[in-house]
């Protein structure tokens, strides 16, 4: 056998075992007491843009598309929402202190301003996760209204 036939043999081998590792699903079902809902008033327009554009990153709310049970492409997925999850979760949201939530809402709005967010590796698959100038207007002043309600109770 030559050197590159053993060499593809070994790749293979290598790409078919780790079909057998399935990284934990981020998928909680139940109602969570810390979501973002708790603590603000999130119009139904804006929650749908919210699950649409951001949750499957930034929630305890993913939903797997078919091709993240194929590996390596579930490991690399399952780390890219670990770290969304880590930089802004909307599932445990009403547990940040008052502070992070309103450094947060800002951090969201300059995103969605820059056009920073949803990223553009996600909105390449995902199109309708791409934003209208309505929808990020809609997030924006969503925004602006939040950060102010908070203020005023803090």
């Amino acid at each position: 056998m030559s050197r590159i036939k053993a060499g593809l043999l070994a790749l293979l081998i290598i790409l078919l075992a780790i079909q057998l590792i399935q990284p934990a699903r981020n998928y909680n079902g139940q109602a969570v007491n810390e979501d973002i809902s708790k603590i603000s008033r999130v119009p139904e327009q804006v929650q749908g843009i919210l699950k649409k554009s951001c949750y499957d990153c930034h929630s305890n709310q993913t939903e797997y598309p078919w091709y993240t049970y194929i590996q390596p492409v579930g490991l690399w997925m399952n780390s890219h929402i670990r770290e969304g999850e880590e930089e802004l979760n909307f599932s445990e949201f009403a547990a940040y202190s008052k502070r992070r939530q309103l450094s947060k809402l800002k951090s969201i709005g300059e995103s969605i301003q820059d056009g920073k967010m949803p990223l553009s590796s996600y909105t390449f698959i995902h199109q309708n996760a791409r934003l209208s100038e309505n929808e990020k207007a809609l997030i924006l002043d969503w925004v602006k209204n939040t950060r102010d309600s908070l203020s005023l109770n803090h």
